[in-house]
């Protein structure tokens, strides 16, 4: 693995190059990507319906998941084949700081939760052999719609400081505290890239959703995928750019 570290400023621009690097990646082994990316989804989905410990563990693990993204791109990029067993490629990665990342966003998003909960988010209540009652949930938002937006935020915040981390951790011998702080140094450093890179996945996330979400097949994949290519152009590229950083103390 990798352990020089340097983290370079991107043009704002850069950022829908990073999506169409996961685009590039996803076309070169689109049913590879595709495997994956609804495995990821299935077992996370499977841990959630898991009473009282199910949530967490599928918190927990999703760094270790987005670190087995990263190395299948990484290992696609270098010319290796793409297989869907790299799913769990992150697993063969030392754990514990992987496995600690995943409580500190855990930690982060409850904290959220209950901010928003002291702001006035109605709860969804639920009935015996019944989902959750939208319908109620929806008239008593009305008015506090602000409330929803600010979750958004801080959530959007939260996960784009810890974009880099899970792919730091897996090419790295880092602490969990050293890769969140080259994580977090590195979205600043290149807030510009990270931002259009946002506005670029918010969109096309909704067009994937229009076609009944059988477009989600493939830009769930190509967001998977486009996490490598973000980190290993602000981390890895050797060329000639629009300057580097100084490094973290």
């Amino acid at each position: 693995m990798a352990s020089a570290l340097r983290v370079r400023d991107r043009r704002s621009s850069r950022g829908i190059a990073w999506l169409a690097g996961g685009w590039s990646l996803f076309k070169g082994r689109p049913i590879a990507w595709i495997a994956m990316g609804t495995g990821w989804m299935a077992i996370t989905l499977g841990l959630l319906v898991v009473p009282l410990v199910g949530g967490v563990v599928a918190n927990l693990l999703q760094p270790v998941f987005f670190a087995s993204f990263a190395l299948a791109a990484a290992k696609q990029a270098a010319g290796g084949p793409v297989e869907v067993g790299d799913l769990f490629a992150g697993f063969q990665r030392p754990l514990k700081p992987l496995i600690n990342l995943g409580a500190i966003l855990l930690v982060a998003e409850i904290g959220i939760f209950a901010l928003l909960a002291l702001l006035g988010l109605p709860g969804l209540e639920t009935k015996e052999g019944q989902g959750p009652n939208l319908a109620e949930f929806a008239r008593q938002l009305q008015g506090r719609e602000w409330i929803l937006v600010v979750g958004v935020a801080l959530t959007a915040v939260v996960k784009g400081a810890l974009w880099f981390a899970p792919a730091l951790l897996a090419f790295h011998e880092l602490t969990t505290a050293h890769a969140l702080r080259w994580s977090v140094y590195a979205a600043l450093s290149n807030l510009g890239a990270m931002l259009v890179y946002g506005v670029a996945l918010t969109l096309a996330f909704a067009v994937g959703i229009l076609p009944w979400g059988l477009g989600l097949l493939v830009v769930i994949p190509v967001m998977l995928a486009s996490t490598w290519a973000g980190y290993a152009d602000v981390f890895e590229d050797e060329g000639e750019g629009e300057g580097e950083t100084p490094t973290p103390a």
